[in-house]
């Protein structure tokens, strides 16, 4: 059977898939094209669970609000280029925008659901397609859904979207939401106040100092009173109310929330690869390997 180019066009704009990948899934399905599609979507199955051990350590991360709240999520790729590539931050967007219609707080449910609505292709299915197309691994990471209980949402994006900041705040003004997401996304508070610092990192922080002050050589006393000031650092420094803000070093956040009739109800944080291991080696071998591999799969 003759292979036009029209259906060629017709099964890129549904796959994805190179031109020269579509012509043979055509060619191999008579020119079926719901066969070619199915071939397709196996091959790039294939692919990305030949690639799925791959470490992703960069990525983007996107934000989508409304006036129920704010979605956010976390995709990674394995290179800075990848993530700077159109069609990776239009499936992080895709995924972002489904987060928020949806209300999904697990990167697994969010997988799950359907690419575009009413759909059969699901989220993960686009996932393994754009693997296959871009020739990275790629992982949908996290998820998180900030629902809104206060006035404004501050929503804050930096450094070419590697960092992403959501702010729920109660009074104040969205300018002040803003500012206060700008000061989460540059100093990275581990929680909102003490009560809300896990209690497992604060005992752990205790373990350290308790250490630190017990190598000093003072009387007990005088170690349990340097104690009590290292761990008051230590929330001062970590918690978003304690900190000085980012914008004016002369206030604490609380101070300024307090001067503003305003309160903040919760923030989340995303950074782009925060707690997983790097690979290092030398970057021109990894790039040969890469190329190597692509050389030696099919289509």
């Amino acid at each position: 059977m003759q292979i036009s180019a029209s259906m060629v066009k017709e099964l890129r704009e549904r796959t994805g898939a190179g031109m020269m990948e579509c012509k043979k899934a055509l060619v191999e399905a008579k020119g079926d094209v719901e066969l070619a599609v199915e071939k397709l979507r196996k091959a790039g199955q294939a692919k990305a669970d030949k690639k799925a051990g791959r470490v992703t350590a960069e990525g983007v991360v996107a934000i989508e609000h409304g006036d129920a709240g704010a979605a956010m999520v976390e995709v990674n790729c394995e290179t800075d280029f990848v993530a700077k590539k159109e069609e990776f931050q239009s499936f992080a967007a895709l995924a972002a925008r489904r987060a928020l219609q949806e209300q999904v707080t697990d990167a697994a449910a969010l997988a799950a659901l359907p690419a575009d609505a009413g759909s059969d292709e699901s989220l993960e299915e686009r996932r393994r397609a754009l693997v296959a197309t871009i020739g990275e691994n790629i992982t949908l990471r996290r998820a998180a859904w900030t629902p809104r209980h206060g006035d404004h949402l501050g929503v804050y994006l930096h450094q070419g979207s590697r960092i992403g900041v959501v702010v729920d705040l109660t009074g104040g003004s969205e300018e002040l939401a803003r500012d206060v997401a700008m000061h989460v996304a540059a100093v990275r508070p581990l929680a909102l106040d003490e009560q809300d610092l896990d209690p497992e990192v604060l005992e752990k922080e205790r373990e350290i100092l308790r250490a630190q002050v017990a190598d000093s050589g003072k009387p007990p006393e005088i170690q349990e009173k340097m104690l009590t000031g290292r761990v008051a650092k230590f929330l001062k420094e970590n918690t978003l109310l304690g900190q000085p803000f980012v914008k004016d070093p002369d206030v604490t956040v609380s101070k300024l929330l307090s001067a503003r009739g305003a309160k903040v109800m919760a923030f989340t944080r995303f950074e782009v690869g925060e707690g997983i291991e790097k690979k290092s080696g030398n970057f021109a071998e990894e790039v040969m390997a890469q190329v190597r591999e692509r050389e030696k799969e099919p289509g």
